[in-house]
């Protein structure tokens, strides 16, 4: 059962739910993986021992100039412009390569060869009984996906366990390739216009992935209803509603989890996470679920 917690935007709560679900959990020994690679926070609420760490590269051309003969053959065939020939020179911009390996298979010359190219650190551990891993991106490094596609397939149990997938904000590639395997989509957004508008584009991806999905409204009694009028009108259940707390926000600040800050809502993730299976079983948005 994989359950992806994301969110259109940042600073909804996506990682306060999705840590407290872990939690809620514990019995289960459920995995916890926070794709957030360019900004990993989850481990100030789990405090986690990392007991592994792992270097993630891809592979970028490396040009020998005593074979290259600058026909511009590896320039043609790059989609991503990685590799240009300016007259008899062949310059290659890494920051830009996907790594797919096409010059290589098409150098006539056989002129390159790959070389790994660091992106970032993938790191395991445990966090009591959940088992914990994070990816790490690279500072400066553009991509985030190849990180976080070996992220998830590092750690993977059998087909009964919980997998809790943390994922960037937004709705572009990396937060794709976080769904991408899931069963559902639960969606963390706030009762405001800016959340509104981000929360449309991404039950959009996961409507476009054809995942089931579900919302939890954070900080509700804020902004106005345009939230739930959204979820109404499209089927999507509202599965919990966490209200604009002072108390919880400094518990939050001081690294507590909500589950433990705020133990009466221990069994409503519970709950919560009975409702997402129900959802995942039905292979459909919304049902199975009640708000």
């Amino acid at each position: 059962m994989i359950v992806t917690v994301a969110s259109g935007k940042g600073g909804t709560g996506k990682t306060t739910v999705a840590t407290s679900l872990a939690l809620a959990l514990v019995d289960e020994h459920p995995v916890f993986i926070d794709c957030d690679v360019e900004a990993a926070n989850a481990h100030l609420f789990l405090s986690p021992e990392i007991r592994e760490s792992r270097e993630v590269g891809i592979p970028i051309p490396e040009v020998n100039p005593d074979l290259c003969t600058a026909c511009g053959r590896c320039a043609e065939v790059c989609a991503f412009h990685a590799i240009v020939v300016v007259g008899k020179e062949v310059m290659v911009f890494p920051q830009l390569c996907h790594g797919c390996g096409s010059c290589t298979r098409q150098c006539p010359e056989g002129a390159i060869h790959e070389v790994s190219h660091l992106q970032g650190v993938m790191q395991h551990g445990r966090a009591g009984g959940i088992r914990f891993s994070q990816g790490i991106l690279k500072v400066g490094e553009p991509m985030a996906v190849p990180l976080i596609h070996a992220l998830k397939s590092w750690d993977v149990p059998d087909d009964e366990a919980w997998v809790i997938r943390d994922s960037p904000p937004g709705t572009a590639c990396p937060v794709v390739e976080t769904m991408v395997g899931s069963d559902v989509v639960l969606l963390v957004t706030e009762p405001t216009p800016f959340g509104l508008h981000d929360l449309r584009l991404a039950a959009e991806l996961a409507k476009i992935l054809d995942l089931p999905a579900a919302v939890v409204i954070n900080r509700d009694g804020v902004g106005d209803a345009g939230v739930e009028q959204f979820c109404e009108k499209e089927g999507i259940p509202v599965l919990m509603r966490i209200p604009l707390s002072r108390e919880i926000g400094e518990s939050l600040a001081r690294g507590i989890p909500l589950v433990k800050a705020e133990p009466g809502y221990l069994p409503a993730f519970q709950e919560l996470a009975g409702k997402l299976a129900r959802m995942a079983g039905s292979g459909r948005m919304g049902e199975g679920a009640e708000a």
